[in-house]
């Protein structure tokens, strides 16, 4: 079943070998070395160099429009046969807001609250980054809904790194 895993950057190897995805999104800091997985085309790889900020910060990459219209857009080629899997460095913010973002980006008939409730039964820890949220929100034109259902699921529990999970793309009803 086509589906978004999401995991830390120690688990990319292991989390696409075992769900065999195609595709790999990364985002995470801009001089963090990624190695790419020999099973992924090099096509099939976005890599986001952001940091995980909601506030400009010197020295650090501010999460802005244009990374998140490049989820977007990456999001739009997968062809949704096999899995993607998305990485940040914890799993826990990043990774969660672009897994979000590109399920809302495919599946525009679902309804926003849904797909956050389901992120949170699948992860305890998952901390969206609200960054990233509103800027796909607008994006998106979702009119404030995405920010809202990711509101409601509030931060998620303290940890230094999540353990990969799955986001089931036709789960539900749409």
């Amino acid at each position: 079943m086509p589906a978004i895993y999401v995991c830390p950057l120690s688990q990319v190897a292991a989390t696409v070998a075992s769900t065999r995805a195609s595709h790999l999104m990364s985002v995470i800091n801009a001089a963090t070395p990624v190695e790419r997985p020999e099973t992924i085309a090099e096509a099939n790889h976005l890599f986001v160099g952001i940091n995980d900020i909601v506030e400009a910060q010197d020295g650090m990459i501010l999460p802005g429009e244009e990374h998140v219209r490049r989820v977007i857009e990456f999001a739009g080629t997968w062809s949704r046969e096999q899995p993607m899997v998305v990485h940040c460095y914890a799993g826990i913010s990043r990774s969660t807001a672009a897994a979000f973002i590109t399920l809302c980006a495919v599946r525009p008939e679902r309804d926003e609250r849904e797909i956050a409730q389901r992120l949170r039964a699948a992860s305890r820890v998952a901390t969206p980054n609200p960054l990233l949220i509103s800027l796909a929100d607008r994006l998106l034109r979702r009119d404030g809904r995405m920010v809202a259902a990711i509101a409601e699921i509030g931060r998620g529990e303290d940890a230094v790194e999540n353990v990969p999970f799955g986001l089931p793309l036709m789960v539900g009803a749409g």
